[in-house]
């Protein structure tokens, strides 16, 4: 009989698939950022991997259409999401009358693009994104608080990093005063600059016809960075056309706040080159570096937008919100070697039965379960591979009951790190597990 032929086993281009020691540490960076936005009184949303086509499509238009997974199930026109923005644009729309302003949500998922594949870009990626959203008004505390929490984020995730800040009204106001009609464009440019170059960025504002006098001026502003207060100073002499006045206005308020949070301001500055080219963006705008690894790009961004959900209600709903894209930042943890030491196994306790006791040990898993990750050894293999299996998975204690441990009620407690060995109480083995873990 000829054997059907095998399938080769493989995932698709731009998916992650990660072994089990390298989740356990992807789940614990989303256990601490999940605790810290419920620690700041976020509460959590969960919407549809799909959604209707209309609704997805709304007001994506230009590269994302063309990266979106679309199509047609029954009489159904599907996509499936591309970020967390759009479906909490449409909840906040079907649910205002229900929802308290302003209201404070975070959504942990996954999105989907169909971009091609390359370093640090995934068509399946999980995002971590708060909103902060107000119905009709939101004070500009609200974008110190989303500030506030990408601090704490990283803090507690332990990764040292610098936010950098700007206001978009800043430049908006400056083209309007320079006379620059395609503003639009001329920002497009600006934005790449960190990529392209200073002289590419210059030649290519050329192109737009500007003049080489505002050309200069442009790329003098945008190269304003550092601390707050000095930034500030060189900003206020440069323009009084009211739009960049409202944005000075508004940056200075923002670091009243800031400094109220007492966010260290090592941690901290004002970059007039981050503009963060989506349309929707209208104030506050803000990127997240690692001070190690710069080259990294942005680990996290986002700003302030003036009316999230205007392609569903009429109902303004000014909102702020952060986004970190935790697949590709673990991604590039992984790859640079940065991700923290952990044991490849959640289990902290292996019980082995030394004989015909799978019953007492499965009582003992119910006693030890309460208190720590434990489990029992219950294949039909030898006592010598199951101790070379739990060294392999690096747990840390193993429990042995046999005839002794049975009639004595003193179970053996091995240290699979030190190598010694107790005979205990169940009581006296969990004391010990949980003093030296």
């Amino acid at each position: 009989m000829i054997s059907p032929k095998l399938v080769k086993p493989r995932i698709l281009s731009g998916f992650m698939e990660l072994a089990p020691c390298k989740q356990i540490i992807f789940n614990k960076m989303i256990d601490i950022i999940t605790k810290t936005y419920e620690n700041a009184c976020f509460v959590p949303l969960d919407t549809p991997i799909l959604e209707l086509s209309e609704i997805l499509l709304a007001k994506s238009g230009g590269e994302i259409d063309k990266e979106v997974y679309h199509f047609n199930k029954g009489d159904n026109d599907l996509c499936m999401r591309y970020d967390l923005t759009v479906p909490l644009a449409r909840h906040v729309a079907m649910n205002s009358e229900a929802i308290s302003f302003p209201f404070k949500r975070y959504q942990i998922g996954k999105a989907y693009r169909g971009e091609r594949p390359q370093k640090g870009r995934f068509r399946e990626f999980v995002q971590c994104d708060g909103d902060i959203v107000g119905l009709e008004d939101l004070p500009l505390t609200a974008d110190a608080e989303c500030i506030y929490i990408i601090s704490k984020i990283f803090k507690n995730l332990n990764l040292d990093v610098l936010i950098h800040i700007s206001n978009r009204n800043l430049l908006f106001g400056y083209c309007e005063d320079l006379n620059i009609k395609d503003t639009k464009s001329v920002l497009t440019i600006l934005d790449k600059i960190n990529k392209i170059g200073k002289d590419n960025a210059k030649n290519e504002l050329l192109k737009l016809n500007l003049s080489e006098t505002n050309c200069e001026k442009l790329l003098y502003i945008i190269s304003l960075n550092g601390n707050f207060q000095d930034t500030i100073d060189k900003l206020t002499p440069l323009s009084q056309n009211q739009t960049y006045i409202l944005g000075l206005n508004q940056i200075k308020e923002l670091y009243r706040y800031i400094k109220a949070y007492e966010i260290n301001e090592e941690q901290y500055c004002l970059d007039l080159s981050i503009i963060r080219g989506q349309d929707y963006y209208t104030g506050t705008v803000f990127e997240t570096f690692m001070k190690s690894h710069p080259e990294f790009g942005s680990i996290c961004g986002g700003g302030r937008y003036d009316n999230l959900a205007g392609y569903f209600t009429e109902k303004k709903m000014p909102g702020v919100g952060l986004s970190i894209g935790l697949t590709r930042l673990f991604d590039l943890l992984d790859k640079n070697n940065l991700l923290p030491p952990i044991a490849p196994t959640n289990t902290k306790l292996q019980i082995i039965p030394l004989g015909d006791y799978i019953e007492e040990c499965l009582s003992l898993q119910s006693f030890f379960s309460q208190k720590l990750n434990c489990e029992v050894n219950y294949e039909n293999r030898s006592f010598k591979s199951k101790m070379k299996e739990a060294g392999k998975k690096q747990i840390p204690y193993i429990l042995i009951v046999g005839e002794n441990e049975h009639n004595s009620k003193k179970y053996t407690l091995k240290n699979m790190i030190t190598g010694e060995q107790n005979s205990l109480t169940k009581e006296d083995c969990l004391i010990q597990i949980k003093n030296n873990l």
